[in-house]
């Protein structure tokens, strides 16, 4: 049985404590948040000891893995200090997106992670729908032949306005996660943001991509949209076919180039997701069967250096964008 403590129990925080109480592999053992009112009342919610700080926490529980699941300035200014706690502990840590907003913390974490052995993996979960693994099975079994071009859009309705940035640190690594996950490394990227009318941040982004393999690529972002309609559409072409990712797991459509039979994984009225929220379900199954497979840090899927992939490469399109829409270079760290 894995042990699992949260920290950070507001709205997401408890979707990770049901999900943990709920699954047959793990046991929620403690609730932390620094807002002792909101961790005693996690704390009598689930029926674990609640806590104030983790160093505390981890003296007092067995645990084998933290979530941070807290949030802070653009999603993600409170995630670096209970995540390096966890780690200098020796602990396996799970944590929400962004890695952090801030991308020298984003770094140290992966590079503490690595020099202590531990697990570090990130809630990218819009990977994790059958609709994404067929066309990942697709992309590596060749059948797109050469890749081509990728093109990505996420849009929310979201009028927050934290900070002239919260747009793309706290969206985007989802979308630009799922582009890395189907066509790899980005080599560089050129942006160009826009604000809607009333707004102080850049709401809506356009950035071109050109992947370390030599395809192309491109991502519409936006913060303006309605939630009615399909939020996110993922397109890859190659070579020898094209496929389309509709709506984070509707369906995936492969048009292969020289055929007239399609290949289509749709989801089911029975038996299939049932909306988003089994995006979570997914994403921590996938990260429990891993631990259960003693997985080392280096395999373990939307991991802490394909996070930090991705925000590199959101900070590459801000400097871009910064610099009047200039081709900028992403850093190529340590990833998988």
């Amino acid at each position: 049985m894995i042990k699992v403590a949260v920290v950070g129990v507001n709205h997401i925080g408890n979707i990770h404590c049901r999900a943990y109480r709920q699954h047959p592999d793990t046991e929620l053992v403690a609730v932390c948040d620094l807002i002792s009112e909101r961790a005693e009342a996690a704390g009598r919610e689930h029926r674990v000891p609640h806590y104030a700080d983790l160093r505390k926490l981890l003296e007092k529980e067995t645990v084998d893995v933290v979530v941070v699941a807290t949030a802070g300035v653009e999603k993600g200014s409170h995630h670096f200090a209970p995540a390096m706690t966890a780690m200098e502990a020796g602990v396996d840590v799970f944590v929400e997106k962004p890695l952090s907003n801030d991308i020298e913390e984003a770094r140290k974490m992966v590079a503490f992670a690595r020099e202590k052995g531990v697990r570090l993996a990130c809630n990218l979960n819009h990977r994790f729908t059958p609709a994404a693994y067929k066309a990942k099975e697709l992309v590596e079994q060749g059948k797109l032949g050469e890749l081509l071009f990728v093109n990505m859009r996420l849009t929310i309705r979201n009028p927050q306005e934290d900070t002239e940035w919260l747009h793309m640190r706290a969206l985007h690594p989802h979308s630009v996660d799922v582009m890395r996950y189907l066509a790899g490394d980005i080599a560089r990227v050129q942006s160009f943001m826009t604000k809607a009318p009333g707004r102080q941040s850049w709401s809506t982004a356009s950035v071109n991509m050109e992947f370390a393999s030599g395809a192309v690529g491109h991502l519409t972002g936006s913060y303006d949209m309605s939630m009615r309609h399909p939020i996110e559409f993922c397109e890859v072409a190659g070579s020898e076919g094209r496929l389309i990712i509709d709506n984070v797991y509707e369906s995936m459509t492969f048009y292969p180039h020289h055929s007239d039979e399609l290949t289509v994984i749709r989801n089911s009225l029975f038996g299939g997701m049932k909306g988003f929220d089994d995006t979570f379900d997914q994403r921590i199954g996938r990260f429990i069967e891993e631990l259960k497979a003693g997985a080392g840090p280096d395999a373990i899927s939307a991991s802490g250096a394909d996070a930090l992939a991705a925000q590199e490469a959101i900070e590459a399109a801000i400097r871009s964008h910064k610099l009047g829409g200039a081709p900028v270079e992403v850093p190529q760290g340590e990833t998988r």
